[in-house]
């Protein structure tokens, strides 16, 4: 039961001229400043119709932002399925096979198993290693208001709150419940991380003011760890945090949602979300607020998130 789909005001554009890249990874390109300090990763693209990754992204690139200090990799990570974009069907090129950003773990990565996602997650893995601060740009199929992803280490809510934009944080305890995502790769899903590893979702896919968020987010995530002078376009506001209860997954084609879902609505304790076959998905607790609804019911896809408000 799909949705329409908004007005495209943000689109794809020809990416060949970043193909080469620098450190003999396809479109990866790493620029070190010569002096002491943090390697930070941009990453755009987990992702093929994210576009707004890709906005910030070569906005870097074309600007020639350039480490003060330590050093900056810029990587466009899904190509493959970013070139399968279809204005036509704008919301069908998110991933080929597998979700890029559920496969991260060790036993996938070193496995037989194959697929366009898994020969590029192979690829970059010495990328994300290599980092020692990761901003994983994303974008939402609803209208949302941008939001940050990461888990519950206090060296990310440290970073995502000094930032300040977005202002709304979605906490992973026990990881996200569904797959392992690029910023908890190896070392950076433990303890003892080292540094910070954040998701930024910059609002609707399709939207101008999400590519505008993106490349703020961006530059102040830069700007925060010494490596670019950036003056922020608006003030650190008023900061609100959700913890991930639960990961619901499309389970049956006859999931439903008993009303009309695009994110941030809360239900009471007991309530029914949604219905999957015979399955009831009810609110675990009260002020339950839901993220990131799924637009269209897929089997073997996240369907929503429940949370709760800290």
């Amino acid at each position: 039961m799909s949705e329409p789909f908004p007005s495209l005001e943000i689109l794809p554009r020809d990416l060949s001229a970043y193909a080469q890249g620098n450190i003999g990874v396809p479109y990866v390109h790493r620029f070190e400043s010569g002096l002491a300090g943090p390697h930070v990763l941009i990453n755009a693209l987990t992702h093929g119709n994210e576009i707004c990754g890709m906005v910030a992204a070569t906005h870097l690139l074309d600007t020639q932002v350039r480490p003060k200090i330590g050093t900056l990799t810029i990587s466009f990570a899904h190509v493959e399925a970013y070139n399968a974009f279809n204005a036509d069907k704008p919301f069908a090129n998110r991933q080929i096979e597998h979700n890029l950003n559920r496969v991260w773990s060790d036993d996938l990565l070193g496995g037989s198993e194959n697929s366009p996602e898994l020969r590029r997650a192979r690829e970059l893995r010495p990328v994300v290693a290599a980092a020692d601060h990761i901003l994983d740009i994303h974008s939402t199929s609803q209208d949302n208001e941008p939001f940050w992803v990461y888990p519950g280490f206090e060296r990310n809510a440290r970073v995502a709150q000094a930032i300040g934009l977005p202002s709304t944080h979605l906490v992973m305890p026990s990881g996200l419940g569904s797959g392992t995502p690029l910023i908890q790769h190896g070392a950076h899903g433990g303890e003892h991380a080292p540094g910070a590893a954040l998701v930024a979702e910059c609002g609707q896919h399709f939207r101008r003011s999400s590519a505008e968020v993106a490349t703020e987010v961006t530059l102040r995530f830069l700007a925060h760890f010494g490596l670019i002078d950036h003056t922020p376009s608006a003030p650190v506001g008023p900061q609100r945090r959700f913890e991930l209860l639960r990961t619901c997954m499309v389970t049956t084609p006859e999931f439903r949602f008993t009303r009309p879902l695009v994110g941030f609505e809360t239900f009471a304790q007991g309530d029914v979300i949604a219905t999957d076959g015979e399955q009831r998905i009810v609110a675990p607790c009260d002020h339950c607020t839901v993220f990131m609804p799924t637009r269209e019911p897929i089997v073997g896809r996240e369907a929503v998130y429940l949370t709760r408000p800290l």
